[in-house]
């Protein structure tokens, strides 16, 4: 335990600290350290430079061209096959066999043309005689059994049956026609007619009128309108010839050309260039989204 300060069980939670590789040694910075010292130190590798490819040998890695399999046997595989073809003809006793006659072809449907035997009566499609075929008798009919109670239901029972009643069809039509027509014949003169029927403000025809239109009036007559008026003798032109102008030419002057000198700059009686007031100034201006928040 040490003099002063706490213990390392305390300190550390162990019996004792283990000593420190780095006891005594100098502080390097790892900012200013190389990632690589060992890079700066001693000859480096110096490769040989790049090799192009050739058809010499120099662009390889070996000296000279290495087989994979040394000393191994050629062999040409289409040769191999002619002599594998020649040594099974050997084993042949004699020649090839041939048909003595080629493969009869038929002539058409149903020929037997290149058969062996010919047709065979079996397969005629001739029909046989054959005797009148006679339908064996009918059995008897009954009626199946007849479904239902017998209370209600008609046709089912032993005694006497409902009697049947005809039903028209349209029996109703039929008795409405003929209400119509009786109808008819008792109203006098036809259907009355009101001629005041009312109608909309707004006619759908906007150029439909009921009253009659007005005489067409008769254009006024046209008046005659008089000639413009013109002069006895056209304006003169200007030209080259003053024919125009009072003057037959113009007064020459002898004055000598000169020429015009450029103004000078106005200024006032300080001789100080004249500047213009400035214009309105503006301003920071607060939005309308702050105005709103604000308020």
């Amino acid at each position: 335990m040490p003099a002063e300060g706490k213990s390392d069980m305390d300190r550390v939670g162990l019996f004792s600290e283990m000593g420190y590789v780095t006891i005594g040694d100098k502080y390097v910075s790892h900012y200013m350290r190389p990632f690589n010292e060992a890079a700066s130190k001693n000859r480096q590798m110096l490769p040989g430079g790049t090799k192009t490819l050739s058809a010499l040998q120099a662009g390889y890695f070996e000296p000279q061209f290495v087989r994979i399999f040394d000393g191994e046997a050629y062999s040409n595989p289409v040769q191999l096959r002619r002599r594998y073809r020649l040594a099974e003809s050997k084993k042949n006793l004699g020649k090839a066999f041939l048909p003595s006659n080629g493969d009869k072809l038929p002539c058409g449907l149903g020929s037997y043309y290149g058969t062996i035997g010919g047709s065979y009566a079996y397969f005629s499609p001739q029909l046989k005689a054959k005797e009148r075929y006679i339908p064996p008798g009918k059995n008897f009919y009954t009626n199946p059994g007849k479904k239902g109670t017998g209370y209600g239901y008609a046709n089912l029972t032993i005694g006497e049956q409902y009697p049947h009643e005809p039903d028209g069809y349209e029996e109703e039509r039929i008795n409405a026609k003929k209400a119509q027509e009786e109808h008819k014949r008792l109203v006098k003169g036809g259907p009355f007619k009101l001629n005041l029927y009312p109608q909309e403000y707004f006619d759908m025809n906007p150029y439909f009128n009921d009253k009659p239109l007005p005489p067409v009036k008769k254009p006024p007559p046209e008046k005659p309108i008089a000639p413009p008026f013109k002069p006895s003798s056209p304006a003169k032109k200007s030209g080259g010839m003053k024919g125009g102008t009072f003057d037959p030419y113009p007064s020459h002057s002898a004055d000598p050309y000169v020429i015009k000198k450029s103004k000078a700059v106005t200024t006032n009686k300080e001789r100080q260039i004249f500047h213009p007031p400035p214009g309105p100034k503006s301003r920071p201006v607060t939005s309308i989204i702050t105005l709103n928040v604000t308020r």
